[in-house]
């Protein structure tokens, strides 16, 4: 088995490897001498994972031991590393923290300082070498002798690296060009690209596009064998135990198992409008006391796709094919609005009944498109006309990475009483011209500095674009603006110009009447 130690010295090597192809092709040359039993736990300890990503196991320790001055005699490997890891994770019950840091101890007690160092930012879940996910990605291609797409592809299927790493090691080329989506192995969401004008659509759309409303709600992949049911949120978040009415409505009103289908979820409230993106998330996050949640919240599911049906993939096939699948698979129920539009006045005329309706606005699909997991473009599209509103800034935070240098994260206001109530913060919207002179326009303005925030005199009005208002605990007004970005800075307004307090409370009310109508 291969010693700790070379993985050690992989990691030196990475930090000082300047350019992109000697890093993978040291990786490569790496992964090409390992055994196959070791492959899986050394492309997650490169990624900064004690485990892979599809093992839910977690070490739960906040802190690393001290190395011992004197190492074992028995040198660590890669499997030792992977079983001490496991070995702590699986601690439960009563005495769990102490024994997980003494069997924590017990594996650092075998390492020398350098590997204890390397094992500290696995632990972290921060390496620091320079090996991004998808250049190592490129190195199990290397390493495999196969086509970095063929091995991308793999990986958008089976949703672990580390998987496919192991796959690659023991089929090569063929053995990767295999994989399709497998039952409950969530697959990356296909993601949109956001147009301006209905033109733009139907250019890309070589004239035709399907439209469907664009709900405000959360996005949900269902898996089912007819029995079990498994949902996972857009992040692949596995909420199937929170969401106990939705698995059991896919068991009663989908056929066609084994399936997978793609869709939003919706809140109501009891007059069956749809409720605030805040508390479809308290349905999202409960894990405990779901039942009472489900009587208090419940949900409407709005499906759009179908990536499996009856255990085939139709991932390769056409948008029309999987919709026309959808709509067997539900006989018609649960299913997105939806209209095919030929002409710009027709697609306006829908995005109008959607923003009607008070929902985001639509999503534009080109009929021929494949399903691509995690990928976005012009294939798909969102449309949306947010909201604006006038507000001051009235403090902003240093940035940082990229952004150092600038106050690039800032709080806005509208007025409250003679005074000023904060409703969310922004660092989108502006660019870097425009935040190096935003810079210099507040430290003129500055009134305290912590060395984090600056505060500053409420002079400043930019117009703000939002998706939405929401209750807010955090902040006095008791509202927030959910994705806030700044349109364009208002020279020609002060702040007396700014909304109120009132102006949004009545704005947050008006936007569940208009959800009313759906």
């Amino acid at each position: 088995m291969t010693p700790f130690t070379e993985f050690v010295a992989l990691c030196r090597r990475l930090e000082d490897a300047r350019g992109r192809l000697e890093k993978r092709r040291l990786l490569a040359e790496f992964l090409r001498g390992l055994d196959p039993a070791e492959i899986e736990s050394a492309v997650a300890f490169l990624t900064g994972r004690a485990f892979t990503v599809s093992d839910p196991r977690v070490l739960s320790v906040r802190w690393l031991p001290a190395a011992s001055p004197v190492p074992s005699p028995v040198p660590l490997t890669i499997a030792d590393v992977a079983a001490g890891f496991a070995a702590v994770a699986d601690v439960a019950g009563p005495g769990a923290r102490r024994l997980r840091e003494e069997r924590l101890s017990a594996l650092i007690g075998r390492a020398s300082p350098d590997e204890h160092e390397i094992l500290a930012r696995i632990v972290g879940a921060e390496m620091r070498i320079g090996a991004s996910e998808g250049m190592i990605l490129e190195a199990v291609a290397e390493a495999a002798d196969a086509d970095a797409a063929v091995v991308r592809r793999a990986v958008l299927f089976l949703g672990d690296l580390s998987a496919v790493a192991a796959l690659a090691r023991r089929g090569g080329s063929e053995a990767l060009a295999s994989v399709g989506p497998r039952l409950f192995v969530p697959l990356l969401p296909m993601l949109a690209e956001t147009a301006a004008d209905f033109g733009e659509i139907l250019a890309s759309h070589n004239g035709r596009t399907a439209l469907e409303f664009k709900y405000d709600g959360a996005r949900a992949q269902l898996h089912s064998d007819g029995v079990r049911v498994a949902i996972w949120t857009r992040g692949l978040a596995d909420v199937t135990t929170s969401l106990p009415d939705l698995a059991s409505l896919i068991r009663r009103d989908l056929r066609g198992a084994p399936l997978i289908v793609d869709g939003e979820v919706v809140a109501l409230d009891e007059a069956g409008r749809p409720r605030p993106f805040q508390e479809l998330m308290r349905r999202f996050r409960r894990i405990h006391g779901v039942d009472s949640l489900v009587t208090e919240i419940p949900l409407a599911l709005h499906l759009f796709d179908c990536l499996m049906v009856e255990g085939r993939s139709l991932i390769d096939e056409s948008y029309q094919t999987r919709w026309n699948a959808l709509v067997q698979v539900t006989g018609g129920r649960h299913l997105a609005r939806r209209e095919v539009v030929t002409t710009v006045e027709a697609g306006q005329a829908f995005h109008v009944q959607a923003r009607a309706a008070g929902h985001e606005g639509v999503m534009a699909k080109d009929l021929g498109s494949p399903y691509a997991p995690g990928g976005r473009g012009k294939r798909w599209f969102k449309l949306k006309s947010p909201d604006t509103v006038d507000c001051v800034i009235v403090a902003a935070d240093r940035g940082s990475g990229r952004r150092r240098g600038w106050l690039s994260n800032y709080h806005l206001a509208v007025r409250d009483d003679g005074g000023w109530a904060e409703v969310g913060k922004t660092f989108k919207g502006l660019t870097d011209q425009e935040f190096i002179e935003m810079t210099a326009r507040l430290r003129a303005l500055a009134v305290s500095d912590d060395g984090y925030t600056v505060r500053v005199r409420p002079e400043t009005v930019v117009e703000v674009a939002y998706n939405e208002i929401q209750k807010s605990p955090t902040y006095p007004s008791g509202l927030a603006l959910r994705f806030a970005r700044i349109v364009r800075i208002r020279d020609d307004k002060g702040p007396d110009g700014a909304a109120t307090v009132p102006e949004l409370r009545a704005r947050y009310e008006r936007q569940f009447e208009a959800k009313g109508l759906v």
